[in-house]
């Protein structure tokens, strides 16, 4: 079964008691048990919902994996597998995580003794040292944020299963329509359903799926114990999104393909970061495992920090605001907003600038976010004499 067809057909059975084809939403607390008849499979909303069942079925289809478990967020997925941890437990990471990502470690669980580790591309060749000593966890984001390198998935999952070293990748960037780490042998695949997959900036979840039933096991008694689950409702809403996924999807990377090939040549622009450039360092990587480079266009101006936010007031289709992955366009500056949780120093070694602007881009005719864009710099040179 292709992707499109998955993600339309999956988990999306008509309803048995109506024949509804569009499954209804199971807004209740709790469910009515008989004795001593059958358990119907569900009690309690924390611990599971009809509409949580169906989605799951079809998240799991999208990344070929066996299970999937949704959670209230995508930091709150985290949270969740990261509970399974215990003190003295490392984290080994790759640089390019989210910034929200990076603050949970440590100014959360680095107080409950969990030790955290971020490498950067400088410090590949010493991967297979810092596996050696065995970290619990091994996590990495592919196109990383917001800079969009692309680590090869199973080069890196190859190096942490030969020392036993479980692998989550997120995969919120690229989508299953994109790129399947779970092929690529990492042992858990991540999303935050609020981007691409819920796609319209209006419900906020997260996702994993994996191969493991242990694993699986491990994520169902987190969410419940935590309560870190999304309502029915929002999981009604994210399966109903991911229906267009593939539609969506094609769009935004053609609109994204056009505006890093037009800033590639801008006078103003210092440097485009897009994987679907033969000028990006990684493009080779992106080439060989994904079979699209999504719709994230990050650009380096030649500006301070001030005038970056002038500029990126300009625009008229591209909003300024947080999040990306909506069919909306939407403009964002890292060192400001998603990334201003991390230390400025820090965010200087992952190559953050002060200048970089991240674009999300939209579903929007190509014309009309080109010519926002021109006119937009435009505005924002002639204020500048």
């Amino acid at each position: 079964m292709k992707f499109s067809t998955k993600a339309i057909h999956v988990g999306n059975e008509p309803d048995e008691a109506t024949g509804a084809v569009i499954s209804p939403i199971y807004l209740t607390s709790t469910f009515a048990q008989e004795y001593p008849s059958e358990h119907k499979g569900y009690d309690y909303t924390r611990a599971g919902n009809p509409n949580f069942t169906r989605a799951e079925q079809q998240m799991a289809a999208l990344e070929n994996a066996k299970h999937s478990v949704l959670f209230s967020s995508g930091i709150g997925a985290l949270t969740a597998f990261l509970s399974t941890l215990k003190q003295g437990d490392k984290v080994l990471a790759m640089d390019g995580l989210y910034g929200g990502t990076f603050r949970l470690f440590n100014r959360i669980f680095k107080k409950f003794g969990v030790e955290f580790e971020i490498l950067n591309q400088r410090d590949l060749h010493t991967i297979d040292d810092k596996l050696k000593e065995k970290p619990k966890l091994f996590l990495f984001e592919t196109p990383t944020n917001p800079l969009l390198e692309v680590f090869d998935i199973r080069e890196l999952t190859e190096k942490a299963r030969k020392f036993g070293v479980t692998t989550i990748v997120d995969n919120t960037f690229a989508t299953p329509y994109f790129q399947n780490p779970l092929d690529c042998g990492a042992d858990i695949v991540w999303h935050s359903c609020t981007k691409y997959l819920g796609g319209h900036s209006d419900v906020i979840g997260g996702v994993m799926m994996t191969n493991s039933s242990d694993i699986y096991e491990e994520l169902i008694f987190a969410r419940m114990s935590i309560g870190v689950n999304p309502s029915p409702f929002d999981v009604w809403m994210i399966m109903r999104s991911v229906k267009t996924l593939a539609l969506r999807m094609e769009r935004h990377q053609s609109n994204a393909t056009a505006i890093a090939r037009f800033f590639e040549g801008h006078p103003s622009v210092k440097k485009v970061y897009y994987p679907g450039l033969e000028s990006h360092k990684t493009h080779d990587i992106a080439r060989k495992q994904m079979s699209g480079f999504s719709g994230i266009v990050s650009v380096e101006f030649n500006l301070s920090i001030e005038d970056t936010k002038t500029l990126i007031s300009k625009f008229k289709f591209f909003q300024l605001a947080e999040s990306l992955g909506g069919v909306e366009s939407l403009v964002n500056h890292p060192a400001s907003m998603t990334h201003a949780s991390i230390p400025e120093d820090e965010r200087k070694k992952m190559g953050l600038s002060d200048g970089l602007v991240r674009f999300s881009v939209g579903v929007e005719s190509e014309e009309d976010l080109l010519e926002d864009l021109k006119v937009g710099l435009e505005r924002f040179q002639t204020s500048a004499v």
